[in-house]
Order: structure tokens, then C-alpha cells, then sequence
């Protein structure tokens, strides 16, 4: 054989071994069948260690960027109306949380805030461009309530393909990532939600009939779990039994997620474990939503959000509450 020749097997047998490696390298072993080659290619997470045991929750900045023109791409800035004018990502579009929820009365009435019906959301996505053969990408900041998450949980809930961008508008400004000011009016569709699996979802009346069977963490801050009521509670302190791990010790000081072994020790560290049954709540489903998606992320598969969440529960004077 020529040196040539040679050389030209040494140059595919260095492919072949490299292909193989990274094939590897990004197979999910869990989760194999839930992601396509193609999203396996492309949903990627910040920094090589936000390694999850699956890739359905986050991508990154850098996708993003490279996708910013992507016609099969919608971007959702959840944070409020106030911040997306001061700049925002190109081409995002700005939509509350509140715009998918029933804010009929106030916080402590029944079912406020809480999902609306599907027929309700099937024309709010439609008018949203929402279409089932496009990818939905959603982001906030690291000093909101997790806005992205709630809007992930329900994107979810309903059937839209979602990620979050990890490290959300905090870690596309400090990257010097371009920033726009232009206000983006969406191209509607005819979007029809099928059915609200609640397969991630869990009401007043369910919980409190199995407040001995779940795991319950709190995501409010430590003054508001100890009966602080700063945001029209009518009454003060946390659901019986609950744990207080406020949603944002998920955050890096970057805005991005907190890797897997330390999200996996703050979780184990008390007491959860992937097959036990947890509750997440907060005031009104928000952070509470946030801290469902990243549970679910890490394998916590019996993971439920209590959208209608404290305010509900505080204002049902029947419900025991703790301080």
C-alpha cells in the first residue's frame, strides 16, 4: 500500500472513531425516543456541563442566534411590556403570562389565574402564530418569576414543541448578542389545542386530599413561606408539610441553570427523590411552574404544578395552613 493510500485510511478511520465517539456522547439513555436526530443536533444547553438527563427543556443562546431568521422558529419574551421595549431579543414577541390564564376577580378567588379552557387558548395561540410544525422558544430574566417556565408548563401541557432559553435575556445581553426595540406583530394561524393533558398539573381539591401521599416545595421566599403576605394573600404562611426552596437557587449569577450534579444535590439534599409524588406551588403558579420544568428535566417525573397555588388555597378558610 502507497504512503498515500495510507494515509487516507488513517484520515477515515480518525472520522469514523470521532463520529462515534460524539454520537455517543449525545445519545440520552433515558430518553432516546422522545428526541429527534435533527433536535438532538441543534437543542443544546449553554456551557458543556448543563448536561440533563434529556434535552426537551433549554437551548442556548447560540442556537438561538442562528435561528433568529428561522421562519419555523417562534419567540416569545415573557417578561413585561415595560422591559421589552427597553430592547429585546429580534423578532420576539412579547406576551404575559397572564394573557393565557382567567383573571376574572381577584387573587383567592376560585380558579383564578389557573389555565383557561382549550378552546380560549386555541385562539390566543392562533393569534400568537402558534403552529404545530414550529418550534416555540420562550425566555425572561434571571430577577422575574420565571415567567418562561410558567409559559413553558403550559406550552407543554397543551402539546406546543417549547424550550426555554437557558440564561434568558441576562445572558444574551451580557454576550453582547444584538438587541432590537422593534415591536414584532404576529402572522396568525389556526392553531386548535386538543386537550389539556394536566398529565403536569394538580388542583386544590386533589392536593388536599392527598396532602400525606406527595412531596411539597414551596417556591416563595423564605418571608412569604413564613406568613409575609405581599401580594394580597388573605391569609399568611405555607400548605402544611411544604418545603421552602425559592425557584431562583436554580440560577447561576449568569442567568443560566444551575448543572445537573448541583441541581441534583440541592434536590436530594431535601429529601426528593425521582419516584416520589411532588407538588410545586408558589403565589400564583409562576415560580412554581418554573420549578415543575426543571424537576421534570432532571427525571422527577411525577411532578405536578399547583397553578391555582397559594392564593387560592390561602383564601379557602377550610384549607390548614402552616407558619
Amino acid at each position: 500500500m502507497s504512503l498515500k493510500n495510507k494515509k487516507m485510511l488513517l484520515l477515515v478511520s480518525l472520522l469514523v472513531i470521532t463520529s462515534s465517539v460524539a454520537i455517543g456522547c449525545s445519545k440520552d439513555d433515558k430518553n432516546q425516543n422522545n428526541v429527534s436526530t435533527s433536535q438532538e443536533q441543534t437543542i443544546e444547553t449553554t456551557k458543556n456541563d448543563y448536561t440533563y438527563d434529556n434535552n426537551e427543556y433549554f437551548t442556548d443562546i447560540n442556537w438561538l442566534e442562528k435561528n433568529l431568521d428561522n421562519k419555523d422558529v417562534i419567540i416569545i419574551d415573557a417578561r413585561s411590556a415595560k422591559d421589552y421595549d427597553k430592547g429585546h431579543i429580534p423578532g420576539a414577541i412579547n406576551v404575559a403570562w397572564q394573557s393565557f390564564c382567567n383573571m376574572e376577580g381577584k387573587g383567592g378567588d376560585e380558579g383564578w389565574g389557573t389555565l383557561l379552557t382549550k378552546e380560549q387558548l386555541s385562539k390566543i395561540y392562533s393569534d400568537l402564530g402558534i403552529d404545530k410544525n414550529k418550534k416555540v422558544v420562550v425566555y425572561a430574566n434571571r430577577s422575574g418569576w420565571g415567567e418562561d417556565g410558567r409559559l413553558a408548563w403550559m406550552f407543554k401541557e397543551t402539546g406546543v414543541d417549547v424550550r426555554m432559553l437557558n440564561g434568558g435575556m441576562d445572558l444574551w445581553e451580557s454576550e453582547g448578542k444584538e438587541i432590537s426595540k422593534e415591536k414584532v406583530d404576529p402572522k396568525k394561524s389556526e392553531f386548535v389545542v386538543e386537550e389539556v393533558k394536566n398529565d403536569m398539573n394538580i388542583d386544590t381539591k386533589t392536593l388536599k386530599d392527598n396532602l400525606d401521599k406527595v412531596k411539597i416545595i414551596d417556591t416563595r421566599e423564605k418571608d412569604e413561606y413564613d406568613g409575609a403576605t405581599k401580594y394580597g394573600e388573605v391569609r399568611g404562611g405555607h400548605i402544611p408539610g411544604a418545603i421552602n426552596l425559592p425557584f431562583n437557587n436554580v440560577y447561576n449569577e449568569d442567568g443560566t441553570i444551575k448543572n445537573k450534579a448541583e441541581l441534583e444535590k440541592m434536590f436530594k439534599d431535601l429529601g426528593l427523590n425521582k419516584d416520589d409524588e411532588i407538588v410545586t406551588y408558589c403565589t400564583a403558579g409562576i415560580r412554581s411552574g418554573h420549578m415543575a420544568l426543571i424537576l421534570k428535566s432532571l427525571g422527577y417525573d411525577n411532578v405536578k404544578n399547583y397553578d391555582a397555588s397559594y392564593h387560592e388555597w390561602a383564601g379557602d378558610k377550610s384549607n390548614p395552613i402552616e407558619k
